[in-house]
């Protein structure tokens, strides 16, 4: 069982926070495999190797475009995250499922690969890049942690994504490719919550599992009830 939670429109630090507990939880066995679903308030992310350099925005234009920024802990470079696009962090335990950290994201490629596929987009995996691309432009990037078999961080599509916000960064450290969009593609605006449904219906079929949905402001209160209590009695 994979238990989904749309946040719905978050703040990038609160929703990190709230992965590092599910993290800590589902590690600690406390909780069952977890799908957080979310679009984020403009940010730009860079992951632990990234080259600072392709951050190509300056402060003032962070600030004055109200534009965060943050160096985080999954694999990759540097990425953006921002209305419209479909962020998804899957925290699951590996050794109930696989011991195999690229099939793991190859398994995420596929379950992208399946949901443009529904809207008759043809979406490839690129044998030097890691993530989705129709082309030679970049529909869905992939960034994940894995420690102790339990995975962090994950995949952003952009279904409605304003892709301006690319131009101020070289995404995923990539000089010469370029970025798209759901709905770029199809010429119209995607209803996200759609794609949603899509999405964890292919997250269960490629990991096996039944999808059980969950309301996030009990979803969320659970989660810091039960980070309260490993903090207050740890083993």
């Amino acid at each position: 069982m994979i238990e989904v939670v749309d946040l719905g429109f978050t703040d990038y630090g609160a929703a990190w926070e709230l992965q590092r507990q599910v993290f800590d939880l589902r590690l600690g066995g406390k909780i069952p495999d977890v799908l957080l679903l979310n679009e984020h308030k403009h940010v730009y992310t860079l992951g632990r190797n990234a080259d600072p350099d392709h951050l190509l925005a300056n402060d003032d234009e962070l600030r004055n475009g109200e534009i965060g920024l943050y160096r985080i802990d999954r694999g990759g470079d540097i990425t953006y995250h921002g209305p419209g696009q479909i962020v998804g962090y899957p925290i699951l335990d590996l050794s109930a499922h696989y011991r195999d950290a690229h099939r793991y994201l190859l398994d995420l490629e596929e379950v992208i690969i399946r949901t443009l596929a529904g809207y008759g987009i043809t979406g490839r995996r690129d044998a030097q890049f890691t993530g989705v691309w129709v082309g030679n432009e970049k529909i869905a990037a992939i960034g994940v942690k894995i420690s102790h078999w339990v995975t962090m961080h994950g995949f952003a599509l952009n279904v409605n994504t304003d892709l301006a916000y690319f131009e101020r960064i070289i995404p995923c450290g990539i000089f010469h490719r370029g970025v798209t969009s759901m709905q770029r593609l199809l010429g119209r605006e995607v209803p996200t919550a759609d794609v949603s449904r899509h999405i964890v219906g292919h997250v269960a079929g490629v990991f096996g599992v039944e999808a059980v949905a969950r309301d996030a402001a009990g979803f969320i209160e659970e989660i810091h009830q039960l980070h309260l209590e490993e903090v207050e009695c740890p083993q």
